[in-house]
C-alpha cells in the first residue's frame, strides 16, 4: 500500500457504488476554496507482552517484554526525528495490553501500518539451531512448524474485531471486505519484504526470514501489519546481543529505514 490514504479511498468508492447516500462525510470533497492539510500517516508500534505477561525469557533471564519495549521506543524516536509520519505505541510502559485491544488501537486510529515487536524462544532441544531475526505476516495456514508454534504461543485469544460496514446487502459487504483484505494483505507483504531487506544488511536473520502464521495481532482487515522477531532469547548469542543497547538501536535504525520505504519516496530524507 504505497499510499496510506488509498484504503480510505477504496472504501469510499465502494460505498459510493453500493449506495451513494451512505458515503461518509469524512470522505466528502471539501467546500470550494477550502484547504485541508492531510495529516501525516500514522505508524503504530506494538511492543509485545508486558505487565504480568513477560513473554519469552532467555537463559540469562532476559524478558521479551523489556526487549520489545526498548526497541519500540528507539524506533519511535527515529521515526519522529524523520518527520515523515506520526507514531503511537500500544504500550509505553510495563503494562499488559490484550491482543484484541492492540488490534483495535490501530484500527480506531486508521493506522497506515502496524509493526508488532517481539523476541522469540524455542524449546531447549532446538535452542542451538534457532537464531536470528525474522518477519511474519498473516496466513490462515502457517508457512512452517516454527511459525505455527510461535503463533500458538503468542495468541492468547483468537477473535478479530468486527469491521464497521455501511448498511448494505450481505453481498456488497462481502465485496467490500474482499477488496479491503486484498489491499491490506498486499500492504503487509510489502512491509515485510522491506523489513527483511533493511535488516539483512547488518542484522543476522533466521533462514527464510519472511514467514507466515495466524497471529491475532496481524488480523485487522484494514491495517497492513507485520510482526518483527528481533532474535531468539533461547540462543545465548542472540540474547546477549539483544541485551546491548547498541544492537537494539541497530535494529530500530534498520526498521526505520523500512518504514520510510513503505511510506514511499516522496520527501525522502537521509537516514542514519
Amino acid at each position: 500500500m504505497r499510499n496510506p490514504g488509498r484504503r480510505a479511498a477504496l472504501v469510499a468508492g465502494a460505498w459510493a457504488l453500493a449506495a451513494p447516500a451512505l458515503v461518509s462525510p469524512a470522505f466528502a470533497s471539501p467546500a470550494p476554496g477550502a484547504t485541508r492539510r492531510a495529516p501525516l500517516p500514522l505508524i503504530i508500534l506494538d511492543p509485545g507482552h508486558g505487565g504480568r505477561d513477560p513473554g519469552a525469557i532467555g537463559t540469562g533471564g532476559t524478558q521479551e517484554k523489556r526487549v520489545a519495549l526498548a526497541v519500540a521506543l528507539e524506533l519511535r524516536r527515529r521515526l519522529e526525528a524523520g518527520g515523515r509520519c506520526r507514531v503511537a505505541l500500544t504500550r509505553t510502559s510495563d503494562a499488559f495490553v490484550p491482543l484484541l485491544r492492540r488490534v483495535e488501537f490501530a484500527r480506531e486510529r486508521e493506522a497506515a501500518l502496524l509493526l508488532s515487536i517481539h523476541a522469540d524462544a524455542v524449546p531447549r532441544e532446538h535452542a542451538a539451531q534457532a537464531r536470528g531475526a525474522s518477519v511474519y505476516t498473516l496466513a490462515e495456514e502457517a508457512s512452517d512448524p516454527l511459525a505455527a508454534g510461535l503463533a500458538r504461543r503468542e495468541n492468547l485469544a483468537d477473535r478479530a474485531g468486527g469491521l464497521r460496514l455501511p448498511s448494505v446487502s450481505p453481498e456488497v459487504q462481502r465485496i467490500l471486505l474482499s477488496l479491503m483484505r486484498q489491499e491490506t494483505r498486499a500492504g503487509s507483504e510489502r512491509a515485510a519484504r522491506l523489513a527483511v531487506s533493511a535488516l539483512e544488511r547488518d542484522v543476522r536473520l533466521l533462514p527464510h526470514p519472511h514467514r507466515r502464521a495466524g497471529f491475532v495481532v496481524l488480523k485487522a482487515p484494514d491495517v497492513p501489519a507485520a510482526l518483527i522477531e528481533c532474535g531468539f532469547l533461547s540462543h545465548p548469542e542472540d540474547e546477549a546481543a539483544l541485551r546491548r543497547p547498541e544492537h537494539r538501536a541497530l535494529i530500530a535504525a534498520r526498521l526505520s529505514r523500512a518504514v520510510h520505504a513503505f511510506l514511499g519516496p516522496r520527501d525522502a530524507r537521509a537516514e542514519a
